[in-house]
């Protein structure tokens, strides 16, 4: 008999553009094909990406709806009332697993669906460690009123995730670094699944035409630049003010490409000519298919990066610090280069750009780690270890 599946979620968009929406797209793709998958999203028909979204949900669900309160215009009480349609949903279609895609950022959802139904089952899906992603800005944060809003909000999602781990039947870690976390706060630990963060390899099959603007030597940034601290932010600022000055010593004509929603308003004040900023364009390969080097210079982050999942499925070679390639079964020197100074970060780049046979070469073992471990094939194993593990 199939197992059926409820899965609901805040964050949902089709095309995917930035990991979070690629998480979800590809979590629903890999559990369709394992279950009877009920598709409620929480954002609005228009933020989905409209009738095309759509359409593409409903092809890649048993059945695709919205709930009352979308992209919580309502608030605390609009998270609680859409516990109740769900439930009742659940009850309605005979349903016993609520799949929860980014439970981290949904406590008071989470609370309210085991508060209407205890023996519903609830698969609280993380796609980061919360309370760290918080917490490890501070290092980078002089303002002293902010370092104290960092800790106290840090703090608050450390709580929560406490109480999450005892409240849901399963909660997911996208890697082995955030299970060890989740497994230390968890009185069961046996509660604690990894569900990886994954990619489609077959959507980075074609090579599309360059961009226009496209010039080489061409360096690829890509990311979500939601605020001016935010991680993407200060790794792009730290890129062009420290990193690419010193690459430009060694290769002058190199240029490099900042992409991402939000990018383009964030970054305003720059203006050099060999740095190109983008905002959020369609799709980010017609410049990351043709670019000689992937950048991930995050300096504060949590999870694992699908900015190095899709450099690496497009057969280009990546830098990145310690910190951006965490959680990836991927090694300096053998997949990647990893730098965490300046001059280091520099070094490598120039590296890479000269040395085609080492960049061939991380490229080629970068695809095959991501081939491993973070395709969809992976994603549909964990998937079914899971609900085995439900009963």
């Amino acid at each position: 008999m199939t197992v059926k599946i409820l899965f609901t979620t805040p964050v949902l968009a089709y095309p995917a553009a930035g990991g979070p929406a690629l998480r979800i797209q590809n979590s629903i793709k890999a559990l369709y094909e394992i279950s009877e998958l009920h598709v409620v999203s929480r954002c609005s028909r228009q933020a989905i990406g409209g009738a095309d979204a759509e359409a593409y949900f409903c092809s890649t669900s048993s059945a695709f709806g919205y709930a009352p309160h979308h992209e919580g215009n309502g608030g605390h009480g609009g998270e609680i009332r859409n516990a109740d349609a769900v439930v009742r949903y659940a009850h309605q279609h005979q349903i016993g697993i609520i799949w929860c895609g980014f439970g981290n950022i949904s406590h008071t959802f989470l609370k309210e669906i085991k508060r209407l139904d205890p023996s519903l089952k609830v698969v609280c899906d993380t796609d980061a460690v919360w309370s760290r992603f918080v917490l490890r800005e501070i290092p980078f944060e002089s303002d002293p009123i902010r370092r104290q809003k960092i800790y106290t909000e840090g703090r608050a999602k450390e709580k929560e995730e406490v109480e999450w781990v005892e409240l849901c039947e399963v909660t997911t870690a996208v890697s082995e670094v955030d299970a060890v976390y989740y497994r230390h706060i968890a009185r069961d630990k046996s509660r604690i699944h990894i569900f990886p963060n994954a990619i489609d390899l077959e959507s980075y099959a074609r090579v599309p035409p360059a961009a226009s603007d496209v010039e080489r030597p061409a360096l690829f940034m890509a990311g979500s630049f939601y605020s001016s601290t935010s991680p993407m932010a200060r790794a792009a600022r730290w890129m062009i003010t420290e990193i690419l000055p010193l690459v430009h010593r060694a290769i002058p004509e190199t240029r490099l490409y900042v992409i991402g929603n939000g990018a383009d308003s964030i970054l305003k004040d720059i203006h050099r000519p060999e740095v190109i900023i983008k905002g959020k364009v369609p799709s980010v390969l017609p410049y990351l298919c043709h670019c000689d080097v992937a950048l991930v210079p995050l300096m504060f982050e949590s999870g694992t990066r699908f900015k190095i999942m899709e450099a690496a499925a497009c057969g280009i070679p990546i830098v990145s610090t310690t910190l951006g390639a965490e959680g990836l079964a991927m090694r300096h020197g053998h997949d990647l280069l990893i730098a965490d100074e300046p001059v280091d970060f520099a070094l490598s780049i120039v590296r890479l750009i000269r040395d085609k046979e080492l960049a061939s070469a991380l490229a080629r073992n970068s695809r095959r780690a991501v081939e491993t471990s973070c395709s969809l094939a992976t994603l549909k194993t964990a998937a079914v270890r899971i609900l085995t593990y439900l009963g």
